[in-house]
């Protein structure tokens, strides 16, 4: 499991439209199994079934992986603690979506900038 001290950035979101649970661990840093664990304690999180009852996130699903990556691994909350923490206050929920958005767009589009002045 990874440090709860740990305060690297996470990786951006590409822009595809869904991605496999070892993509999604990579890209939240959390190993597949407990992204399967979280799966049955979050009612928030409800990845697509396919084909062998393979998952596919959206990214709103790897946002939400990251909320709450962040409640339990840098704010301590407990699963309980951070799932009343997820249903309890939607606007906190979608003000930090929103955070999250803007900050991965920032990053996509500076990205976006180097190619272009290369």
């Amino acid at each position: 499991m990874l440090d709860p001290g740990q305060n690297d950035e996470l990786p951006p979101i590409p822009g595809k439209r869904y991605f496999t649970i070892g993509e999604v661990s990579g890209l939240c840093e959390v190993k597949p199994h407990v992204l399967r664990y979280w799966e049955q304690e979050f009612p928030q999180l409800s990845p697509v079934k396919r084909r062998g009852n393979r998952r596919y996130y959206q990214r709103q699903d790897v946002i939400i992986i990251r909320q709450i990556r962040g409640l339990l691994y840098e704010q301590g909350f407990t699963i309980g603690g951070a799932r009343q923490q997820l249903e309890g206050d939607d606007a906190k929920l979608d003000q930090t979506r929103y955070r999250l958005l803007i900050k991965q767009m920032i990053s996509e589009l500076e990205d976006v900038l180097r190619v272009l002045k290369a």
